[in-house]
């Protein structure tokens, strides 16, 4: 979040000592490094919806339906941008509540070249705009990650009405719930003045200050979990829409019955190649600073990935008799997803350990359970993001342990900040109920949004526009004109 510090003023503030008014108000510097790694984090989680996540989905269905998927996400990125600058980052980032943010920031009131933003470290911020689009591409990409739970049968128009609903009132409220908080520099400063306080009266004010300022905090954020780059925000929240809309809308005309066999697995390679590329603006991006904390999420999602694709392509050897391309991209998507909100807080050993439990998890999960429940989450975002991200999510409060080579959470009210004592059952604990919050506010939420676009538009496509494929039908053009 931003926020400006308070500033001494007059002479009385220079008779205090000019170096120790310096110390204790000086306007929080803005490295170009930083900037320049946040510029190219943006356009790096750009890349991965588009083209990246556009590709992998479009390659994945049938080819009448190619152009369909194409057009949802790139729609989906476009809408969400400009609600995101009207609205969005008003209402996710600025304080409010503990469950959503205000309208101070709406049509970016206040938010100038010279605005910033704070990081994880006490006196380096960021260019405000910077991470304004950085967090944009975050919202652009989560709602994008659910149309693959329904493709082949839901309307265009149905689409276009339920994107716009769900980011304002299912993401907007998750992102402030887990990444709002006032910032290092305000909670240090507050840590100073509480720590130089002379009486007991000085005391008492400057406690209330400080409890004041860690109070101005989402929810979950407030509860102690962690989520680094989104395993709560984006994977789960977007996995468990996914299902409850695949749920609704029913299975596809045909579903176990006909071959829906993806129809370019070389489109899908691209996608999944992409993504991974993409990533890591996601993950190491997510850090806010060009330093060792960005070098760690860069690391972390090279191996959680890699084991992660590997364990899911032996598993899949090893019961189905041979490897398969699909097998492995998926197992990298579903690695990358669970390395996701442990990118800065797990050592590379843990990552690997993840990577090679999740692979294995989600393939059981797009396998025996899909099959065995029947459902027709068509692409899989059940169970590859929402399962992904709860393994991610679970395991982060484990892995951060630097006892197990982890990074440990930070103590910003000590002086000068520090790694804090770990605690395997408190943050755990605090990590399931980040996990159970955001599994019944999306799932809940999305339930009763998805019967209102119902009941203004309809939701799925009638049988004859499914069976011809939605690129003509809702489109009226082709993927392939040959």
């Amino acid at each position: 979040m931003t926020f400006k510090r308070p500033y001494g003023t007059g002479l009385a503030a220079l008779a205090a000592g000019l170096f120790a008014a310096t110390a204790a108000y000086a306007e929080p510097t803005v490295n170009k490094g930083d900037n320049a790694w946040m510029l190219t984090s943006t356009v790096l989680v750009l890349l991965m919806t588009i083209p990246g996540l556009a590709l992998f989905y479009g390659g994945l269905v049938r080819s009448k339906n190619m152009l369909s998927v194409l057009m949802q996400v790139f729609y989906t990125v476009c809408v969400v941008t400009v609600i995101w600058a009207v609205y969005g980052y008003s209402l996710a980032f600025t304080g409010g509540s503990d469950f959503i943010g205000g309208f101070s920031k709406a049509f970016m009131m206040g938010v100038t070249t010279d605005s910033k933003a704070a990081t994880f470290s006490v006196d380096a911020n960021i260019s405000e705009l910077i991470y304004m689009c950085f967090q944009m591409t975050f919202a652009a990409i989560t709602p994008a990650l659910i149309v693959g739970a329904f493709a082949e049968r839901m309307k265009f128009s149905a689409i276009a009405l339920f994107i716009p609903l769900w980011v304002t009132l299912i993401y907007f409220p998750i992102a402030h719930m887990v990444w709002y908080w006032p910032g290092p520099d305000m909670i240090q400063d507050a840590a100073k003045a509480l720590a130089a306080a002379g009486d007991a009266a000085a005391k008492t004010a400057a406690q209330a200050k400080l409890d004041e300022i860690n109070a101005d905090a989402g929810w979950i954020f407030k509860m102690g979990a962690i989520d680094f780059a989104g395993g709560t925000v984006v994977h789960i929240n977007a996995g468990i829409a996914g299902l409850v809309g695949a749920l609704l809308i029913g299975k596809r005309v045909g579903y176990g019955k006909e071959l829906m066999a993806p129809h370019s697995l070389t489109m899908s390679m691209i996608g999944a190649s992409l993504l991974w590329v993409g990533w890591f603006g996601f993950n190491a991006g997510s850090n806010l600073e060009a330093n060792g904390g960005a070098a760690l999420a860069m690391t972390n999602s090279f191996v959680a990935t890699a084991a992660a694709a590997l364990s899911w392509m032996f598993a899949e050897w090893i019961i189905k008799g041979h490897p398969s391309v699909l097998g492995v991209i998926s197992g990298a998507v579903a690695g990358l997803v669970a390395v996701t909100p442990a990118a800065g807080f797990a050592g590379v050993m843990g990552a690997i350990v993840l990577g090679l439990i999740v692979g294995v998890v989600c393939l059981f999960f797009c396998t025996v359970v899909k099959n065995a429940l029947g459902y027709d989450d068509s692409l899989d975002v059940f169970g590859v993001h929402c399962v992904g991200g709860i393994v991610g999510a679970i395991g982060t409060g484990i892995l951060v342990n630097p006892a197990l080579g982890g990074a440990g959470i930070i103590d910003y009210t000590a002086i000068p900040p520090k790694v804090a004592d770990y605690d395997f059952t408190v943050q755990v604990l605090a990590q399931l109920k980040a996990v159970c919050t955001t599994l019944v506010w999306s799932g809940v939420g999305s339930a009763i949004l998805y019967k209102v676009v119902d009941v203004i538009v309809g939701l799925r496509a009638n049988v004859e526009s499914e069976r011809e494929g939605l690129d003509i039908t809702e489109h009226t053009e082709r993927a392939y004109n040959m």
